[in-house]
């Protein structure tokens, strides 16, 4: 029996991206799952985002366009979809992604068992590891890559069972407000490695930092509302990985320990966000992760 599933885009202002991301999804390789449908919810956007999708409706019937006038943050775009898809199985997807030809197939497929609630994927960033910057990307990511090995943690891409119809709207990490409600009725988890889906990671230090401390204070303020902490909170699992993956050459020794110093001061923004109750449901958008460009080596 085929399983189907609908997936959601969130977007605001992402014409750089959202036609290659379109594109990828409508020519996915599937066979033991069925894509059934392709809802792009359009929040806010003053740029040519909407007019990309509905030219994207007019070739393919499974693309859906849902249009919220103003920008009311991506919680508020995801309980939006909720409402609206058809299929028992979702897929959440970022516009600033870009998937393999069969992360979808890979990233459904587990849900055959009935006792799996949640997937997730694997993120690679396209950033150049020679620069400081895309270094940082591609240290992080690999992190997070070696968490979910021993310990599930949702990412850029996730799929699951439909059991609820809303998250919290004050929530700015909606991955990680997910998972606990999967977890808290019972079902399991399933990392795919293999469902690989291609970011950006910051371009700037700038950039880097509002993305960094965002989180953070999301994750902070699940760990106080529903007493749940994710995997990659723990700075001493995360410090272990790092040494225990060390590259001792010079210039990646010296830049492993330039990411992990603005990682921490990330988290110092995020804890003291957090304290003083900064509200990042509508947040400061990283221009340089907005367009996902494969290199060759990718």
């Amino acid at each position: 029996m085929s399983l189907a599933c609908s997936i959601g885009i969130m977007a605001y202002n992402e014409e750089a991206n959202i036609g290659q991301l379109l594109k990828a999804l409508v020519t996915q390789r599937m066979s033991a799952a069925t894509l059934s449908e392709i809802v792009v919810v359009a929040s806010g956007c003053t740029d040519g985002t909407q007019a990309i999708v509905k030219a994207w409706c007019r070739r393919d019937s499974r693309v859906r366009l849902l249009v919220q006038a103003g920008r009311e943050g991506k919680a508020s775009a995801i309980n939006y979809f909720l409402m609206n898809a058809r299929e028992q199985i979702v897929v959440l997807c970022s516009a600033d992604l870009l998937p393999v030809e069969t992360a979808i197939e890979q990233l459904v497929a587990p849900f055959v068992n009935p006792e799996v609630g949640i997937t997730g994927g694997r993120p690679v960033p396209v950033n150049d590891p020679e620069t400081f910057m895309g270094y940082a990307a591609h240290m992080l990511w690999n992190l997070h890559h070696q968490v979910n090995l021993v310990s599930f943690k949702a990412g850029e891409m996730i799929a699951f069972r439909k059991i609820f119809h809303r998250i919290p709207y004050d929530t700015v990490v909606d991955e990680a407000s997910i998972e606990p409600v999967i977890r808290g009725q019972g079902y399991s988890v399933c990392y795919v490695p293999t469902a690989i889906v291609y970011n950006k990671g910051p371009e700037t230090m700038k950039d880097f930092l509002t993305q960094r401390r965002r989180i953070f204070t999301g994750h902070l303020a699940v760990r106080h509302a529903l007493g749940y902490t994710v995997s990659t909170m723990s700075s001493w699992k995360a410090l272990h990985l790092v040494v225990r993956n060390m590259t001792w050459r010079p210039k990646p020794f010296l830049w492993t320990w330039g990411v992990a110093g603005l990682e921490a001061y990330g988290r110092f923004l995020g804890r003291r966000d957090y304290k003083k109750r900064r509200d990042h449901r509508v947040w400061e958008i990283a221009t340089t992760t907005k367009q996902v460009k494969l290199r060759e080596s990718a």
